[in-house]
């Protein structure tokens, strides 16, 4: 399975632009080139749903997004590397697509922007990771998604396993220097070895948002953490010596340590709301979380990623205004309201209703009480 999950400064620019004509464009796909045809014809569908949105903007507008969405359907080598869903984004400019690991439901919106919620979803709990297995004997590094087979990454200098690492044949070899002998003489050279793992991991990991994994027994497994520069190195790990395992068994094991970090995430997220709602410092109501995103006072905020709430935020005040229908002239509030979020550096965690506190369409954390 191929993806390509957007990074924070990928979603800013799509919640910065502003055009007479964005298109914005989700579908299920699948990662087997041979249902692609299926997948282009869904695309092709929905874009023909786009184009009759755009009824009534500039014919030239038009005519670039739809040969731009044309060419994507067209294009045989796009189509045999896909993942569970696919987004599109379409400009008169351009075509932006991100492959993602979630599966998300068939959408086609077009307004002066773009609809990213349901992107967010991917960059929320994209339960994909890496599982760094480490052990004295070896080394790997395994990338890991919700569907499809697990796999060994290549990396650049990665040491072939602790006594190279150190330039000797054993970690137990006896050193003249008398603090590398005994058994604090190894755990120098598993820290040493630690150090070359973790440079190494910089050039192929570093950048992007995954989680990573550390499968590891111990005393590695706390060394290893002693020295990681990784900011995604997550706490829980998976226990035991990973060169008994297969890339599949660590990739199982890996999703139910993503399931509990998800967990204890949106726990702790719900138990702050309660404590600032105690001060006026969080709130449920759309009207009153949009005014706060426009003052930059949203701290974080949870939306349900399956709602759509038609209609204008006021660029000045942030006074909502709701509108009967989704056409191209409305927007997703809520979508408008997660923009204003990020852009003042807020956090947004796209989830399902029964996460949001109060069971809403959204709920908001705010740096200080209105």
């Amino acid at each position: 399975m191929h993806t390509d999950i957007p990074t924070r400064a990928e979603i800013e620019r799509l919640l910065a632009a502003r055009e007479p004509c964005c298109v914005s464009i989700y579908l299920p796909t699948s990662p087997i080139p041979q249902e692609a045809q299926a997948d282009r014809i869904e695309l092709k569908n929905l874009a023909a749903a786009a184009v009759e949105q755009l009824d009534g903007a500039e014919r030239g507008a038009v005519a670039e997004i739809r040969e731009g969405l044309d060419d994507l359907v067209d294009d045989d080598a796009f189509w045999t590397e896909q993942a569970n869903s696919l987004a599109v984004f379409a400009t008169p400019d351009g075509v932006r697509t991100f492959r993602l690991p979630n599966r998300l439901t068939s959408e086609v919106e077009v307004a002066d922007r773009f609809y990213v919620k349901p992107l967010l979803r991917a960059t929320t709990f994209p339960q994909a990771a890496f599982v760094l297995a480490l052990a004295a004997g070896g080394v790997r590094l395994v990338e890991i998604a919700r569907d499809g087979a697990p796999f060994t990454v290549a990396v650049p200098d990665l040491p072939a396993d602790a006594a190279s690492a150190a330039g000797k044949a054993s970690i137990t070899e006896r050193s003249p220097i008398a603090r590398l002998q005994g058994s604090e003489g190894q755990k120098v050279r598993l820290r040493q070895y630690a150090r070359k793992v973790d440079q190494a991991l910089r050039g192929v990991i570093g950048g992007l948002e995954l989680p990573l994994i550390l499968a590891a027994a111990e005393p590695l497994a706390s060394i290893y953490r002693s020295v990681s520069s990784s900011p995604h190195l997550v706490a829980p790990g998976i226990q035991g010596n990973p060169e008994a395992m297969s890339d599949a068994e660590l990739a199982d094991a890996a999703r139910g340590v993503l399931d509990a970090v998800y967990a204890d995430e949106l726990a702790a997220v719900r138990e702050r709301f309660e404590l600032r709602a105690a001060h006026e410092r969080a709130s449920t109501d759309v009207a009153t979380v949009a005014r706060a995103a426009t003052m930059g006072a949203v701290q974080t905020l949870l939306v349900d990623i399956d709602e759509k709430l038609p209609g204008e935020v006021d660029e000045e005040s942030g006074a909502v205004t709701f509108a009967e229908d989704d056409d191209a002239v409305s927007y997703g509030v809520a979508d408008e309201i997660a923009r204003r979020v990020l852009l003042h550096g807020g956090r947004v965690l796209a989830v399902r209703r029964d996460d949001v506190p109060g069971g809403g369409t959204l709920a908001a954390i705010l740096r200080y009480a209105l």
